[in-house]
């Protein structure tokens, strides 16, 4: 047996706050030592942070890059540890990964594949290394090897593929097989979708199988830059066996995973194969040798288990939850911002933001205990002094009722009940004089009175727009965080006022259909994720019909009877922007799939779609920053691109 215990480690990382990544990168290296791993990978890019964008092409980040660096070395001395980086080369940047032996960089491998779709932009910043090519470079005051090697350290061989290397259809890991390597190290910043850490798990699995390797998976950890989440989720497998799975979104630091694995359990099994043909050729710039002496171990057994929620029926419900709240606290802390302010309409859209701030609260106190959430929110001097979950809450989270003579008891109740319910501040507000005050003077300005029959829309919007600027001034007042409240749906057929429902600094929900929101909102009102209580209270906002409440009240107006139903929109909109179907296609496949709904009507919605759609770019192109859920965003500034006019 040779036996060596392997770490990965998930970080939650700020793009430039050199001081915070140097220290979680330092406290990760120091956990695993502690856990008596000799071998540590962290993610990608962990040391500037992987959100930089454009600053990655300032030499003062490459050059501070470079200085933190040489900061950690004397931390990974006993270890071996990787380290991302950028990395100049050739007047041309390489997203690289560091592999340091104790106390030493020995090699930069650097990104052959580079993720370039999606919310990804590497190629905006980056080069592809080319495979087979080899130079040496100086670094931290040594001339050190750089691009497509592997290292023989102390007699166990390393290799890398780096995030999107491993999701390429020729990843490198075969030829590292071929060479004889026995542990893959992926340092990644894989970015959190449904059902994308189910794939992470495969190829990790499946790499480990096919290559016979143990396969060593990091990720980052957080809402890192504002948009996208990371769940974290570190991976351990080896020869197709999950040795250990670290927890997913984790309101802490840094968390370090390690395993023991037996390195001739993995060579043996691939000698044993009879599909596998080693490269017998020598190429002596390609594997880097180093000294290094691994402790002497004995077996462990490998027993990873799921978190109860990762079991869940509701999935994609205790996901969305747990994605959402940690991208809101994280949001919280990171922009130092003392709460969160939320115009409570008593609809879904509205009720569904103010519970996910709730439960941002609830987990992050669940895992970090009362002591320290405070501590991690130790600029907001108001969430200091609370002695529990509500009263954090109440301290951190404002819900604004906004009245017009149009709204009704029914929301107005339903947007106390919720408020009260999650333990929320509440605050009515009546603001249907400032509404008549600039019906009263634009009508004599325009030399006749607005009514419903002519000015519908213009009417419409004042009041959503009226409402902006009270809870403006009191997001003001509390040094607050105004969160807009719109839904994707809305997004994609403009079904929104500018400056009225879309006010605010971010957009929680942006990224997500009607459909799913509702039937979440119910899952809330009667299970909840677990580990935290259902809300009851909600029972008041998922009875009614979705409404703008606009309109006088004798109008009856609902979003749907204005719009469609939301799950043909929603499957329309999926049709026709994620599958990029023309119009007639779409029509065929609603038809298919709505049978039931005549053709006329079919007909007149699928038209309603595309026309919409093409008129509402440029509100999609104003909305507050939104979180990345799935593979259907519309954000156009890091998904969706679709000309304005």
């Amino acid at each position: 047996m040779k036996l060596i215990r392997v770490a990965a480690a998930v970080l939650n990382q700020t793009p430039l706050a050199w001081d915070a990544n140097r220290d979680h990168v330092v406290a990760a290296i120091r956990e695993a030592r502690r856990q008596g791993a000799s071998v540590l990978c962290l993610p990608e890019l962990c040391l500037t942070g992987y959100g930089c964008e454009d600053e990655f092409h300032s030499r003062g980040l490459q050059q501070t890059a470079l200085r933190v660096l040489e900061e950690v070395l004397p931390e990974t001395r006993g270890m071996v540890v990787s380290l991302g980086l950028p990395f100049m080369h050739q007047h041309a940047l390489f997203n690289a990964a560091a592999l340091c032996v104790d106390g030493r960089v020995r090699g930069l491998v650097c990104k052959r594949f580079l993720a370039g779709d999606g919310i990804h932009y590497e190629p905006r910043w980056f080069k592809p290394w080319p495979h087979g090519h080899r130079a040496t470079v100086e670094l931290a005051g040594a001339s050190v090897p750089i691009g497509d090697i592997h290292f023989d350290v102390g007699g166990v061989k390393l290799g890398f593929e780096i995030c999107e290397d491993a999701w390429a259809a020729a990843r490198p890991g075969g030829a590292l097989a071929q060479a004889g390597v026995d542990v893959i190290l992926n340092p990644s910043a894989s970015h959190f979708a449904f059902g994308k850490h189910e794939v992470r798990q495969r190829f990790v699995l499946e790499g480990s199988r096919a290559f016979g390797v143990t396969y060593v998976y990091a990720n980052l950890l957080g809402n890192e830059a504002g948009r996208a989440i990371y769940d974290g989720g570190a991976l351990i497998g080896s020869g197709g066996h999950l040795c250990a799975a670290g927890p997913r979104f984790s309101y802490a630091a840094q968390i370090v995973t390690s395993a023991v694995v037996d390195v001739d359990a993995t060579r043996m099994a691939l000698a044993r194969t009879q599909s596998f043909r080693p490269r017998l050729e020598e190429r002596p710039s390609e594997c880097v040798h180093a000294d290094f002496a691994y402790p002497e171990l004995e077996p462990a057994e490998a027993t990873p288990e799921l978190a109860s929620w990762e079991r869940s029926p509701s999935l994609k419900e205790e996901e969305f939850t747990r994605a959402i709240a940690l991208g809101l606290f994280d949001y919280l802390r990171k922009s130092r911002s003392d709460g969160f302010v939320v115009s409570l309409s008593g609809g879904a859209d509205s009720s569904g933001v103010a519970c996910l701030v709730a439960a941002a609260v609830g987990f992050g106190v669940a895992e970090l205990g009362l002591a320290g959430f405070r501590a991690k929110l130790a600029h907001a001097s108001g969430a200091q002094g609370a002695g529990g979950v509500r009263e954090l809450v109440h301290a951190l989270l404002l819900c604004v009722y906004q009245g017009t003579e149009n709204s009704t008891a029914t929301t107005r109740d339903a947007a106390r009940a919720v408020a009260e319910g999650l333990g929320a501040d509440f605050l009515l507000l009546d603001v249907d004089r400032q509404v008549k005050g600039y019906v009263e003077l634009v009508s004599g300005a325009v030399g006749r009175p607005l009514n419903w029959a002519h000015d519908d829309v213009a009417l419409q919007n004042i009041q959503a727009r009226t409402r902006g600027p009270a809870v403006g001034l009191l997001a003001n007042l509390r040094n607050a965080l105004l969160l807009a409240t719109s839904n994707r749906s809305e997004a994609a057929v403009g079904y929104a006022t500018m400056d009225g429902d879309t006010c605010g600094g971010l957009s929680p929900i942006a990224g997500i259909d009607k459909a799913f929101l509702r039937r979440w909102l119910r899952w809330l009102e009667l299970q909840g994720p677990d580990g935290l209580a259902p809300l009851p209270a909600l029972a008041a906002v998922t009875a009614q019909a979705p409404t703008a409440e606009l309109r006088p009240a004798a109008a009856h107006q609902t979003d749907e009877d204005d719009l469609m139903p939301y799950d043909v929109l929603d499957a329309v909109e999926r049709a026709a922007i994620r599958d990029k179907h023309t119009p007639v296609e779409v029509f065929r496949h609603m038809r298919a799939r709505f049978a039931a709904v005549p053709a006329a009507q079919m007909l007149l919605w699928v038209e309603r779609f595309f026309r919409l759609w093409c008129r509402n770019q440029w509100k999609r192109e104003r909305y507050a920053p939104s979180f990345h859920v799935d593979d259907e965003n519309l954000d156009p500034k890091t998904w969706c691109r679709f000309p304005i006019l």
